[in-house]
């Protein structure tokens, strides 16, 4: 749960299959006593604090420069591409539904967002070359045509 968000309301989503091994293999490589998955030994508060620095240190490494507003854009058009739910990308990105007397009645609990969440994730994770794509495999023709 992330409880201080940008439109002041907690947010709870969960996480992909990925996302949870990366972030238990984070966790399991802490150091005794550390209390954070992303500890500093810089930072007086303990973990790592200025998105901004982590950003410029990927871009230096990758050459491509992109926002943090990049990678929601990116997750959102993915999940609307895959046919997510608007009602589901909505609450994955923690918009408000305000004005939309339909999404009122819309119950999305966090266990509804796992499947969506799970197929942005893989989706992204094929597109870079972490996860196989679907094998392409050449169907044999059929008896008729062979004798005809």
């Amino acid at each position: 749960m992330v409880p201080d968000t940008k439109n002041h309301e907690p947010h709870t989503l969960p996480l992909s299959d990925f996302l949870f091994d990366l972030l238990t293999s984070r966790r399991t490589q802490a150091a005794p006593g550390d209390r954070y998955v992303f500890a500093s030994d810089t930072n007086r508060a303990g973990h790592l604090g200025d998105i901004q620095r982590q950003l410029n240190r990927v871009t230096a490494r990758s050459g491509i420069t992109f926002t943090l507003h990049d990678l929601r854009r990116t997750f959102m058009t993915t999940a609307e591409g895959l046919d997510i739910s608007a009602y589901a990308v909505k609450r994955l990105a923690n918009h408000k539904t305000s004005g939309d007397v339909t999404a009122g009645y819309v119950i999305t609990d966090v266990e509804r967002l796992r499947k969506p969440m799970q197929a942005v994730a893989d989706f992204l994770l094929r597109a870079i070359g972490l996860r196989p794509r679907g094998e392409v495999v050449t169907l044999p023709r059929s008896t008729q045509e062979q004798a005809g």
